[in-house]
């Protein structure tokens, strides 16, 4: 699914380093985002987010992937005007995510220069190669810090990022980095990806990346890298 912050250019780079190192490991991800990662793992696999619209979403695709709208017929920019409004439509999760600009949450309506492509039906075809991806996958709407994570796990967290664009709730940084930590003493395999990360962890991976999060801001090129607690 189309999401902002997807993950899903750089995850043939990414997986392989930890999924080195998952053994049989229970794979967890507290930001699964638009599953992006989690859909190229096998096993068991738990995926949690805050944001209970886009664990609708991504159940959705696992679970009713045939009854979502086929084309932009089936659902057009009005009805999209009306999620603002209501919560009535059974599949507003999967809409406000997959139907907006660069998946950001109620990001405004899809649309190239010339208003020709459909972007319903082209959520629609990823959405259906995806669902069979998402199968067996638990799927949560929890925060990491109550996620109740099986003892010896591999965890990777694609949180919001340091001094990027808002998302929907607000997040402490300073909160996330110790409970890395913890987790780590727990005896857990931890991974994240970010821009930059406090010194007691190390970057084993990172790539300049050009992304664009919002049709005003226009795209910019970062650093992204793949941190693990220093040994």
């Amino acid at each position: 699914m189309k999401y902002m912050g997807s993950k899903n250019r750089i995850a043939k780079e990414i997986l392989p380093i930890m999924l080195k190192l998952r053994g049989d490991r229970t794979w967890v991800e507290p930001f699964v985002g638009g599953g992006n990662m989690i859909d190229k793992v096998h096993g068991y696999r738990i995926g949690a987010d805050i944001n209970h619209y886009l664990i609708d979403a991504l159940i959705s695709i696992r679970d009713c992937v045939i009854d979502l709208p086929k084309n932009n017929s089936e659902f057009t920019e009005d009805d999209y005007k009306q999620l603002k409004k209501t919560d009535d439509y059974k599949y507003k999760g999967y809409a406000g995510f997959a139907f907006s600009y660069s998946g950001k949450w109620m990001g405004g309506w899809r649309r190239d220069g010339l208003n020709k492509r459909d972007y319903v039906n082209e959520s629609y075809k990823n959405a259906v190669n995806q669902s069979p991806l998402l199968q067996g996958v638990k799927l949560l709407n929890e925060s990491y810090l109550d996620l109740q994570i099986p003892e010896n796990s591999l965890i990777y967290c694609d949180p919001p990022y340091e001094g990027t664009t808002k998302y929907k709730d607000e997040f402490n940084h300073a909160i996330f980095w110790q409970w890395c930590r913890d987790m780590a003493i727990k005896g857990h395999i931890i991974f994240v990806s970010e821009y930059n990360a406090p010194d007691d962890f190390e970057c084993v991976w990172q790539k300049q990346i050009v992304s664009s999060l919002t049709k005003d801001t226009g795209s910019k090129k970062a650093i992204e890298k793949l941190f693990t607690i220093k040994k």
